[in-house]
């Protein structure tokens, strides 16, 4: 049996990510490319990046010991499959891959059972309630603009609202002792967006900041991780924020979930940090787990139809530990 091969996928807005396991579990391969997201990227991007990470993770295994696979995409895949089915045909896989939502896949990275919740924050934020690891439910995943209540660009979104609006009542442009609470907050932020090249003025400061933010609203999500920085610095706005963060996030998965596991996902709740802390205090009455690698549990996936269950649930951590 461990002559098989699973491939699991995943294509995501940011990477794409191949592993390549035999059916016991042992991971024999796994690579790492560009962007697979057609919808984000378009298409011939999406499916050469996919081609490439395929090839690497094959390395010199055969692709016809490959018996099933599984990809992991968000958005429209339709145009996708035939593009992909060729890139599989070429590496003499018999058959082309099933596609499974990015959600599910996020879910069954974090646990084994058929009916749980998700609840993920990374750039955005979505809960989704599922059943037999199909999608039951869904709560927010509205996009930055109306919605993500809790994910990075709403965290990045508060902290530069909180720091124009106190330069633009005046407060000194960082790094400055006259501003109180340390300001440990408001100097990260300025330095993200304005390096040393500091305008002395507060009002030319925020307009400043305002001008790049919206000519890059991106890089909004890139402040999650400072506001991280100074909650644990012990900054009152970062507190709020982070806090108010994991409060809104909560409450989305309360509107969904049932029963069962919730797992955690996204860089903004696997990560270490203040709003994962908060999220899992508030929730220690429920059965909490932490996401793995998503590449890995859409290999899982695959197997799991070939396998008895209780072999295939005690093989999840094998599929899924993080690769190094």
């Amino acid at each position: 049996m461990t002559e098989s091969l699973v491939v699991g996928v995943d294509a995501g807005a940011t990477s794409t990510r191949v592993a390549v396991h035999a059916l016991d579990g042992t991971r024999v391969g796994y690579a790492r490319a560009g962007a697979g997201n057609p919808t984000a990227h378009g298409l011939d991007k999406a499916v050469a990046n996919v081609a490439a990470a395929l090839a690497g993770a094959l390395g010199e295994h055969d692709g016809r010991r490959v018996v099933a696979s599984l990809t992991g995409v968000a958005g429209q895949v339709a145009e996708m499959v035939p593009e992909v089915a060729k890139v599989w045909a070429g590496h003499g896989i018999a058959e082309e891959p099933r596609y499974m939502g990015d959600t599910l896949i996020a879910y069954a990275a974090g646990s084994p059972e058929p009916a749980g919740s998700l609840l993920l924050s990374g750039t955005g934020a979505v809960a989704a309630r599922i059943v037999d690891f199909r999608l039951d439910a869904v709560a927010d995943g509205l996009g930055w603009l109306l919605g993500d209540e809790g994910s990075g660009f709403w965290i990045g979104r508060r902290a530069v609202m909180a720091l124009i609006g106190a330069l633009d009542r005046g407060m000194p442009v960082p790094p400055d002792d006259r501003i109180k609470d340390g300001g440990v907050l408001a100097e990260l932020v300025v330095e993200h967006f304005l390096g040393d090249d500091r305008p002395a003025s507060p009002r030319a400061a925020a307009d400043r900041i305002v001008r790049l933010a919206q000519a890059d609203h991106m890089r909004l999500a890139a402040l999650s991780s400072l506001v991280s920085r100074a909650a644990a610095a012990g900054d009152e706005t970062a507190l709020k924020i982070t806090q108010d963060a994991a409060d809104h996030l909560v409450a989305t998965l309360r509107r969904v979930h049932v029963s069962g596991p919730v797992v955690l996902a996204g860089s903004v709740l696997t990560s270490e940090g203040p709003v994962r802390q908060a999220v899992v205090e508030l929730l220690a009455d429920r059965n909490v787990t932490t996401a793995g690698d998503a590449a890995g549990a859409a290999a899982w996936l695959a197997a799991r139809d070939l396998l008895p269950e209780g072999e295939a649930k005690a093989l999840h951590a094998a599929f899924t530990a993080v690769s190094p």
